[in-house]
């Protein structure tokens, strides 16, 4: 390499040194700008991850939101005491027919509604009142859909809010009128405060008189079942009362001719036998004939469907009160109920009515007196049998189950 080589190679070498020198700012902000930019993506994806878990918190504050509102609805509903004493659902209606007549009164009579009455339109009063008269009725029309769709729809668990809508719809009323002075008079808001008692109570004593027409029914199919029960087996034991007499006066006029044989002798007797047996459930069903009260008390459970220490404590007249058991074990539970206890009772209502006053605090619907299921031990129902009932009644403790510990099983081998 020449002089001249070097001395060029020397100038690149320097200026290059100056152009580093001279973008070394420039490179420094790049690198800076560089780093600020991958600072904000970690920013951002926080940002991202923030959001999203407000995300989350705003879906679970909409949900507690509504479940809080359902909670103050629950917290609202308060057991209700009657207004009214009627015996039947036309006494309710007719009653609430009254109401609605005097309602209509209180609008006939300018009662419903109060106001400014010394209104003009255009320097006129006649048209100033046709106004007032025009407005009366656009707000009472108004309270009155409220109110209707308020007590068409009250029930047990919504009373409480159901009265809170009825005054908040006439002051809504007395805010819009109040230029006019506008109110819905407190005659007729508590008409329409008695209409909705009395709605109320007409639904509860209409399904109140539903349910004992049930029950009335499902007594009177019971009965038919046990007449049918008695029947037939009446005919059936007077049918083998028949074959078994005609065999014992055959056997007996044999014995006549043969005074010794003993297979003779052994077949009457055992005919003899049947024969008293038929008697016996002859006897037996004549019994019950006479005595429609004589029946079974039984205790059974499910705890398959139910859970522990929950008991059914019912009554039956059939001659095998099993065919009832059977029926309450169907399609509409999950498993069989299982029998603790069967106490025959020449007065099984009475039995039954008394075994429920015992346990009355202990009912799991306490509204409707038919459901006869009670949460209690069985150690607590055997006191109460034994020391006022029967003292010899037998008592199953462990419940069989058997398809609801299979299935139990079952379960265990799947997971």
């Amino acid at each position: 390499m020449g002089l001249k080589d070097i001395l060029n190679a020397s100038k690149i070498r320097k200026e290059n040194e100056g152009l580093k020198e001279l973008m070394a700012p420039e490179m420094q902000d790049a690198i800076s700008l560089n780093s600020y930019v991958a600072e904000l993506e970690v920013k951002k994806e926080k940002l991202e991850h923030e959001v999203d878990k407000l995300s989350k918190s705003v879906e679970k504050l909409k949900k507690d939101a509504i479940f809080f509102e359902d909670a103050l609805i629950y917290q609202d509903f308060g057991l209700y005491t009657p207004r009214y004493n009627f015996i039947t659902a036309e006494e309710y209606k007719l009653q609430l027919d009254k109401i609605r007549t005097i309602q209509k009164d209180l609008i006939k009579n300018d009662l419903a509604i109060s106001g400014n009455k010394n209104w003009t339109v255009d320097g006129s009063k006649s048209k100033g009142n046709k106004m007032l008269n025009d407005m009366k009725k656009l707000f009472l029309r108004a309270f009155n859909s409220d109110c209707e769709d308020v007590i068409s729809k009250v029930k047990y668990s919504n009373y409480n809010m159901s009265l809170k809508k009825i005054h908040q719809s006439a002051e809504s009323i007395e805010k819009l009128g109040k230029m006019m002075s506008f109110n819905i008079t407190s005659k007729y808001i508590n008409s329409k405060i008695d209409e909705l008692h009395l709605a109320f109570e007409y639904q509860l004593k209409k399904q109140e008189e539903k349910d004992a027409q049930k029950a009335a029914r499902a007594e009177q199919r019971e009965l038919a079942k046990i007449q049918k029960e008695l029947d037939e087996q009446r005919q059936k034991l007077e049918k083998e009362q028949t074959h078994y007499q005609t065999a014992y006066e055959h056997v007996k006029n044999q014995l006549n001719l043969h005074p010794n044989d003993s297979n003779l002798i052994a077949k009457l007797a055992e005919l003899e036998s049947h024969l008293e047996d038929i008697d016996h459930g002859l006897t037996n069903i004549d019994y019950r004939q006479a005595n429609m009260k004589a029946g079974y008390v039984y205790i059974i459970s499910n705890i398959g469907a139910f859970g522990e220490n929950i008991y059914k404590i019912g009554m039956t007249r059939r001659l095998d009160p099993q065919d009832r058991i059977d029926e309450l074990g169907d399609a509409s539970v999950p498993f069989n109920f299982d029998v603790h206890a069967m106490i025959f009772s020449d007065d099984a209502p009475a039995l039954e009515a008394a075994l429920h006053r015992a346990f009355e605090n202990k009912k799991l619907n306490m509204v409707n007196q038919r459901r006869e299921f009670f949460n209690v031990t069985l150690d607590e129902i055997k006191e109460v049998v034994r020391n006022n009932f029967d003292q010899t009644v037998e008592f199953i403790d462990v419940p069989d189950a058997e398809q609801f510990r299979i299935s139990q099983k079952m379960k265990q081998q799947i997971s």
